[in-house]
């Protein structure tokens, strides 16, 4: 260094970490402008946190755009004081939020609706805000774990009372102190207030049996108490019967008319509500009604052959099967399976195990109970009559399978002209049949098999030789190095040179054999392959 000044350096932020910090700002001014998120507040793609005072906000932040907000889980709002209602879907933007907190603010009013939509929201923080009276409307569907109100300047009143009862079946009571200010203007403990003619409301249905028979009507009583008076609804989901209600009176009434057997199994409700709180009494609908065959059709190879059926019907009908006319009893080989029960309708079907040409024929399903009886027939041809050449028989894969009893009572008639077991009979004489060429067959094949390990080996234990010109008369010498030399094959010349010689080329070669060369010992060989 020169001058003897003492010179002091900075490192200045290089080109890269620039960009790096403008690209961390663009992203976060992104989403700020995604998000519409004010001065006040900081925002990201899953949480929106407003702490500072100035400028403030005096209304909640919503998105831009309302898909925007789904990611969000948790809002954070403290020091608004502008900020003095949450309205009609205004959270409803964040579906998927799960914890709201809004303090030391000035929040005065909770719309009704105001969390209609949120229905993830586990935990609301409202406290230390100017809340004189806070309605159970908006938070009656949450399943809330935490609701803390502490710090708010409650008006001792009815509309109060559910945080009381809230609070008293929570685990609150430890934690939270909350006050209200009575007509005196003095602070009492809000599990202590008592206000007259505030109570819960209780609902009682004048009949929880509701039984009645299709095509009639039927009139049910909801007996109402509470303070003050509640309002009377009816929950009817789903029901297709004509219905008239009146909730003007106490009790109020609602009647049914001309009722159908669709709505049986239905539930119906009366519900009481004040601002206290809400009240449900529930019945049940049972509609008798007779048998109705809604499906049938012809049979289908499956686990077994099935002719499937749907029949609906309450009592349960009872089921009988006929075969051309005549009474089907049911036995191991003909049975009837229910398999599906949901309500008074019954999904099933007739199974037949190995059925023949012999149970060809038209099958008729007969359901009846107390209320009347229902028949539809289906035609079933299972396989051609063996012989005329029309179709080839079909046998279906069989595998095992779970079925459920037929619990739609006993569809046995001993009186009946036609049983399965005559047609078992014959069809066990159809099997013997089979059984019998089957083994036929393979005791052929067995025999075939034999002599052919029979004739193999005997070969192969006749090594020897056959005569003056081969070596060994096995088809299997090709590994004899003489063979394809001469098989027997006379020349001029063949003649000559003894019986022991053979021929390669012109030229006579005489031959003494081996024994060792075929692994053969001489105890082995014929007397006239080697007696010369």
């Amino acid at each position: 260094m020169s001058g003897g000044g003492m010179v002091s350096w900075r490192r200045r932020p290089g080109p890269g970490l620039a960009r790096l910090w403008g690209l961390c700002c663009l992203v976060l001014g992104c989403w700020r402008g995604a998000l519409g998120c004010p001065a006040s507040c900081r925002c990201s793609s899953w949480r929106i946190w407003c702490a500072e005072p100035a400028p403030g906000i005096a209304s909640f932040p919503v998105p831009q755009r309302s898909a925007e907000g789904d990611n969000v889980t948790e809002i954070y709002i403290a020091n608004q004081r502008k900020l003095e209602s949450i309205n009609d879907n205004e959270v409803g933007f964040y579906v998927g939020l799960k914890n709201l907190t809004v303090v030391d603010s000035g929040l005065r009013f909770v719309s009704r609706q105001a969390f209609v939509k949120n229905v993830n929201l586990q935990y609301i923080n409202l406290s230390r805000n100017k809340l004189s009276s806070l309605s159970k409307k908006p938070f009656r569907h949450l399943g809330l774990s935490d609701l803390i109100l502490v710090d708010n300047p409650f008006k001792c009143s009815c509309e109060i009372m559910w945080i009381k009862k809230f609070q008293e079946a929570k685990f609150y009571t430890e934690t939270q102190d909350l006050y209200c200010i009575d007509d005196d203007n003095k602070r009492t403990a809000l599990l202590d207030m008592k206000v007259p003619n505030c109570d819960l409301p209780s609902a009682n249905l004048s009949n929880y049996n509701i039984t009645v028979v299709e095509g009639k009507s039927i009139t049910l009583y909801c007996d109402t108490t509470g303070g003050p008076p509640p309002n009377v609804s009816w929950v009817l989901t789903n029901l297709v019967s004509n219905h008239e209600s009146d909730t003007s009176k106490n009790p109020a009434s609602l009647t049914i008319k001309n009722v159908s057997s669709m709505d049986s199994g239905l539930w119906i409700s009366c519900v009481a509500e004040n601002i206290v709180g809400e009240d449900q009494a529930s019945a049940e609908l049972t509609v008798f009604f007779a048998p109705n065959i809604t499906f049938i059709e012809s049979p289908t190879p499956d686990h077994h052959w099935c002719i499937p059926f749907t029949v609906k019907g309450n009592p349960k009908p009872t089921l009988q099967w006929f075969y051309e006319g005549a009474i089907l009893n049911e036995s191991e080989y003909i049975c009837t399976k229910i398999h599906v029960i949901n309500q008074s309708e019954y999904h099933g079907c007739l199974q037949l195990d190995n059925p023949t040409h012999l149970n060809n024929g038209a099958y008729t399903l007969l359901a009846k109970n107390e209320y009347g009886e229902d028949e539809k027939r289906v035609d079933a041809h299972f396989m051609s009559v063996p012989g005329d050449g029309s179709g080839p028989i079909v046998d279906p894969d069989v595998y095992e399978y779970e079925t459920t009893p037929n619990d739609l009572g006993d569809t046995t008639n001993n009186s009946n002209q036609i049983t399965s077991t005559d047609v078992s009979n014959k069809e066990n004489e159809d099997s013997i049949t089979v059984y019998v060429v089957v083994g036929i067959a393979a005791l052929v094949c067995t025999g075939l098999v034999i002599m052919l390990i029979i004739l193999k080996f005997g070969r192969h234990s006749k090594f020897g030789m056959k005569g003056p010109s081969s070596v060994i008369s096995n088809d299997d010498d090709s590994a004899s190095p003489l063979h394809h030399i001469s098989n027997g094959s006379n020349t001029p010349s063949s003649s000559e040179g003894g019986p022991d010689a053979v021929i390669i080329g012109m030229t006579k070669i005489p031959v003494i054999e081996n024994p060792q060369y075929f692994g053969i010992t001489n105890s082995q060989l014929k007397p006239d392959t080697c007696g010369n």
